[in-house]
């Protein structure tokens, strides 16, 4: 198993992590200052279908701790020139907190962009859908 240098920063209404790493500078400059903030990291495997994502760490760790209320979320990686997106199971994930909200996607060198959620997962199907007949 390996912890890779992607990271999420989910905000939350939980405990804050200090950590030096990008998502956190976003996260303090532009992401809702003064609120509360959790992280998370990728979790590889040699079968890459068992690893789990930053994003997905982050909200499930969340979760575990009684907190299902996001506003937004920075995403950071040093793999180069390009900002890092969520996966497509991410993404899903992440809907199924609603469409409400900011992700924030880096670089390297610290630039980033605001997306809303429901910009990268348009016409979702989430836990509302369930209820229709």
């Amino acid at each position: 198993m390996t912890i890779s240098r992607g990271a999420a920063q989910p905000v939350f209404k939980w405990g804050r992590k200090k950590k030096k790493q990008t998502t956190e500078a976003v996260a303090e400059k532009n992401i809702l200052p003064g609120q509360e903030k959790g992280g998370g990291c990728n979790v590889e495997n040699a079968c890459y279908s068992l690893g789990v994502c930053a994003e997905r760490t982050a909200i499930q760790k969340a979760i575990s701790e009684g907190h299902t209320s996001f506003r937004a979320m920075a995403i950071a990686s040093d793999m180069g020139d390009h900002f890092i997106t969520p996966c497509g199971a991410c993404r899903q994930v992440m809907r199924e907190f609603g469409t409400d909200w900011d992700v924030y996607l880096t670089k390297a060198d610290g630039t980033y962009i605001v997306k809303r959620l429901e910009e990268l997962l348009p016409l979702s199907f989430g836990p509302e859908d369930l209820k229709k007949a």
